[in-house]
């Protein structure tokens, strides 16, 4: 039967078809985007270390205002740093991202191109040959490659831009948008690997904003068990805090126990959240990472039998 499989392969002349037992070449996951946060990493692929999925689409999705762009490109910088050879094409519709903000989020100008894009159809086209520019050089000399698009409800399609020229009434108009982006949107839901929902609440040092607090709720995943939800910090001059999220996670599996305002420590110490949290180095020691991770396993991927 083997024989015949290779051979249905062969005949159909499907260059990602294989045998499973020799990998799932379009499906397979090898390898993660860190996202600059642990327990955003957990959320997506259930390892602290891990992350977004190579190759996969993950959507960030929320109201107006939610944060969705700084929270992009918290990830866009972290993509950067962490892969000194890589690039960044991001797709922006909203006119937004000036030059001074790349440069004040610390993420290199050098390595990121800012594509304007104003219609689905634009989007799509530009992307392709994109990828194709990407393809078309030796496997051996591709380098990571980041495709982002900020955001996809401000696109249009080139019917609306028509019919706009034509003077058409604006209620007309508001209903093409909407059957459109209805149609953009459900599309998505099926190629996105990972659809996350964003909330947000301010964080403040006194009086001052700092930055939000981030609710991510896991709305669609192929990776890790869904509607599970973890909070991130997103400072405005540091951006993604990495380590803020795994208190909580290390209370609930009792690595450190929550003796009402304070914590008790593997060593018995007693320490207060806020304290632990602005020197995380110091209380998640190796130690406690390697219990933290078998823990995030147990809390986001999904159980198998053994």
């Amino acid at each position: 039967m083997t024989d015949f499989l290779k051979n249905v392969i062969k005949d159909v002349g499907n260059e990602y078809a294989s045998l499973v037992i020799d990998g799932v070449e379009a499906g397979d996951v090898d390898s993660f985007i860190d996202t600059g946060s642990y327990i955003f990493n957990a959320l997506l692929s259930g390892s602290l270390y891990g992350g977004m999925p190579s190759s996969k689409i993950l959507a960030l999705a929320g109201a107006s205002a939610t944060g969705k762009t700084f929270f992009l490109m918290g990830i866009v910088k972290n993509f950067l740093d962490s892969n000194p050879e890589a690039g960044v094409i991001y797709f922006e519709s909203e006119s937004a991202i000036t030059k001074q903000m790349v440069i004040d989020r610390g993420i290199d100008p050098n390595r990121m191109v800012i594509m304007p894009v104003t219609t689905v159809q634009e989007f799509r086209t530009q992307a392709l040959k994109v990828l194709d520019s990407y393809l078309v050089q030796h496997e051996t000399e591709r380098k990571p490659l980041f495709l982002c698009l900020d955001s996809l409800g401000m696109l249009s399609t080139l019917s609306m831009l028509q019919i706009l020229e034509n003077c058409c009434s604006a209620s007309y108009l508001d209903m093409l948008k909407f059957a459109a982006m209805n149609s953009s949107n459900w599309n998505l839901k099926y190629a996105a690997s990972s659809i996350i929902y964003l909330t947000k609440k301010k964080e403040k040092d006194g009086t001052e904003v700092v930055g939000n607090i981030i609710h991510c709720k896991n709305h669609k995943s192929r990776l890790t068990v869904e509607n599970k939800v973890v909070d991130v910090r997103l400072t405005y001059n540091k951006g993604l805090d990495r380590y803020y999220g795994l208190l909580e996670l290390a209370s609930k599996y009792e690595i450190f126990k929550k003796l009402a305002t304070r914590y008790e420590l593997p060593d018995g110490m007693k320490q207060y959240g806020k304290s632990i949290l602005n020197e995380p180095e110091k209380y998640f020691t190796e130690e406690v990472m390697e219990k933290l991770e078998e823990c995030a396993m147990k809390e986001f991927k999904y159980a198998t039998d053994t």
